[in-house]
Formats: C-alpha cells, sequence, structure tokens
C-alpha cells in the first residue's frame, strides 16, 4: 500500500521570555501589523539619500533566504515542487498573505498574490496608489528562487508588475536571473 503524505511547513515556536524574544525554527521573529509595515515601506520609498526600496529588497532577501535555506537543509527537501509548496505555506504562516509560484526556471519565473498584508494595510491605511508598493515581498521572492536553485542570494531580480495596492484583483512578479 502507498501512503501519500501531504508537505506541510512545519513551525517550531520559542519563546525566550529573558529576552522577549520569539523564535521560529531557531530565527529570531517578529510579526507586525499593517501599520507598521506601511510604515516602513513608506519610508523605504520616500528615502532620498539613498535607495529605501533596493535596501528593504535586499535585506528582506538576505534574511528569508538564510531561513528558506536552513529549513530545506534541516528537512532534507530537495524536490522544486516541495520547495515551492513549503516557501509558499511559510509566507502565510509569516501573516504576510496568499503567494503562489505560478512558473519556477533557474532563469525567471512568475508568482501571484491573492491576498497581501502590505498591500491591504497600505489601502487601509492611505487608499489605493498607482505604484507598488510590496518591497518586503519582491526581497521574499528573489530569496525563494535563489533558495529553490541552490543559488547565492542576489541571483535573482523581482518586479512587481501589477499590484493589489493599485486596485488590481491580485499582485504580479517576474522573477530573472541576474
Amino acid at each position: 500500500m502507498t501512503t501519500i503524505k501531504k508537505l506541510q511547513y512545519e513551525i517550531n515556536h520559542n519563546f525566550d521570555e529573558k529576552n522577549a524574544r520569539h523564535f521560529v525554527n531557531g530565527f529570531v521573529s517578529v510579526l507586525h501589523c499593517h501599520h507598521y509595515s506601511t510604515l516602513y515601506a513608506q519610508l523605504a520609498d520616500d528615502a532620498e539619500l539613498l535607495d529605501g526600496k533596493a535596501l528593504l529588497v535586499s535585506s528582506t532577501q538576505d534574511v528569508f533566504y538564510s531561513v528558506l535555506k536552513k529549513y530545506f537543509q534541516d528537512n532534507g527537501i530537495s524536490c522544486l515542487k516541495q520547495r515551492i509548496i513549503v516557501t509558499e505555506q511559510y509566507y502565510s504562516a509569516c501573516g504576510l498573505g496568499k503567494l503562489t509560484v505560478v512558473s519556477a526556471g533557474a532563469d525567471s519565473g512568475d508568482v501571484i498574490l491573492t491576498r497581501s498584508h502590505v498591500d491591504e494595510g497600505w489601502i487601509k491605511k492611505w487608499g489605493k496608489r498607482e505604484k507598488p508598493v510590496n518591497f518586503l515581498t519582491q526581497g521574499f521572492i528573489a530569496a525563494a528562487f535563489s533558495s529553490f536553485f541552490d543559488l547565492p542570494s542576489g541571483s535573482f531580480e523581482v518586479v512587481e508588475n501589477q499590484s493589489i495596492v493599485a486596485g488590481a484583483e491580485k499582485s504580479k512578479f517576474t522573477v530573472i536571473r541576474k
């Protein structure tokens, strides 16, 4: 008899009472409300002395790359399909929204968001706007693709082509290898 086990992202949560820190699968983890998330997106977008958007994308990419790589290694996940499933589940488990990898290749891919903590929070706080604001998800997707194909962090560029914050039903991202 064949047993089919559904792949499920597993969360190991610990709270360090002494230092008041949450750890998820060994990494310090902080979840923020939409007010905080939209404020740091706005700060990145408004920055004039440096490229705040690129800084937010890059730092997010580095953090999530480490988390995903370690999770794949610790759980023996080497199959692309399984890595995608875990990544989609992890994004949701973090409270960031509903992310779906539509296509994933070593040189390019496509991702959609049907729910977005950042976009929906922005709309509630300030209303719609023309330009995308989901720099955090751009970094997350770049990290995911680098980890899918065992490439170094920073191997992919992600462009948000369509955005919930601009009134679209879903956000669409294009992934290109650098």
